[in-house]
């Protein structure tokens, strides 16, 4: 029997309030905006097991065309549960990843738009300069730095 091969993971999904504002949150992260649209029709709901839904997506892509974030906010069924404030701790899904050039720069940046630090930004060793933020929704992002060996 063949073993099957994946190929790669497509996106990761994240529901949200307001398109808008998670779109310009992650275009000022360096994201692009490669679609919008609506999906509805049954069957839409027998994939996410939800029946009929009325949903509005936004594909966003990472500068190498390598990894997507699916927005999506929900007109029905309405949302029922809110994970938003959940500590870093929590089961589940937690955080996306994103490596940077500047992480000082882009948290200074995203503060702007009201983005906080979870904790503080670190430094591991002398590899990473790393940090947890709460962007716009309480969306929790990790940024990611590479410290060049001089």
């Amino acid at each position: 029997m063949a073993e099957n091969k994946l190929l790669r993971m497509d996106n990761m999904g994240i529901v949200v309030e307001s398109l808008d504002n998670a779109i310009a949150f992650f275009r000022e992260i360096g994201l692009k905006l490669e679609g919008r649209a609506t999906i509805e029709g049954e069957w839409a709901g027998r994939v996410t097991g939800l029946g009929a839904q009325h949903v509005e997506i936004a594909m966003m892509i990472t500068p190498d065309g390598h990894s997507r974030l699916e927005l999506s906010r929900f007109i029905t069924p309405a949302v029922i549960a809110d994970h938003r404030t959940a500590p870093v701790n929590s089961l589940g899904y937690l955080r996306a990843m994103f490596t940077v050039e500047d992480i000082d720069e882009l948290v200074s940046r995203l503060a702007k738009h009201g983005a906080e630090l979870v904790g503080e930004v670190v430094k591991y060793e002398n590899a990473y300069k790393l940090c947890y933020i709460r962007g716009v929704e309480g969306i929790l992002i990790g940024l990611a730095e590479e410290l060049r060996k001089q």
